[in-house]
């Protein structure tokens, strides 16, 4: 259970890196490039201490698929960036792939 915490910590600093980077410009304002680094050092921390206990598999599709869809799903609500029938079915396809890759459960 505790490696489902830090995967969900990775997750969540994936999506706070990713944002950052959207918001760094380039990379030419200062606070949020420095947020992009931190947001993925993190990321890759909390990553790395979850592979302890999950197969690189099954954490690695959970981790950059529902980073995908809510990086997806930012982009269209902060970023006011557009979605399309293409983009939700996209997303609908990566969710059911993760849960697909889950049900048999992580084996070790």
């Amino acid at each position: 259970m505790k490696a489902y915490l830090f995967l969900a910590g990775a997750i969540v600093f994936e999506l706070f890196g990713t944002s950052m980077l959207k918001a760094s410009n380039g990379f030419t304002k200062i606070l949020p490039s420095i947020g992009t680094i931190a947001g993925f050092a993190i990321a890759f921390y909390c990553l790395s201490l979850s592979l302890q206990q999950i197969p690189l598999g099954i954490a690695y599709a959970i981790w950059s698929g529902v980073g995908t869809a809510v990086t997806a799903i930012i982009g269209i609500v902060v970023w006011k960036e557009t979605a399309s029938v293409t983009t939700v079915i996209g997303m609908v396809l990566i969710i059911v792939g993760v849960v697909i890759l889950n049900l048999k459960g992580p084996a070790h």
